[in-house]
């Protein structure tokens, strides 16, 4: 399975528009977590995404272009496959599957 994170940011843009999009890509299949290896699930930054799937790296930018067009508001996108992550800092929602 492959795995991406994905960055939107928009233009001139205010916490409505944020929402619009979040639900967007939520409906698009993005989720706004990560899952470490211990399955504890941590929040991402703010506008950044989690897409998993047997997909192609522009189809999941063609995704959210789409999600970021519902906001209409201007915006810039970077997409980047996955092979390894580390992180420090965010957020854990769960923790071995149990909310925190």
């Amino acid at each position: 399975m492959d795995r991406y994170t994905i960055r939107v940011e928009l233009h001139d843009a205010d916490e409505e528009d944020y929402e619009t999009l979040h639900g967007a890509m939520e409906a698009g299949g993005f989720t706004h977590t990560i899952e470490a290896k211990d399955g504890t699930t941590y929040n991402l930054p703010s506008a950044e995404y989690n897409y998993e799937g047997e997909i192609e790296i522009g189809e999941v930018r063609e995704k959210a272009k789409s999600a970021a067009a519902a906001t209409k508001r201007k915006y810039a996108i970077l997409v980047s496959q996955v092979t390894n992550r580390l992180w420090f800092g965010l957020e854990e929602l769960y923790r071995a599957g149990e909310e925190l």
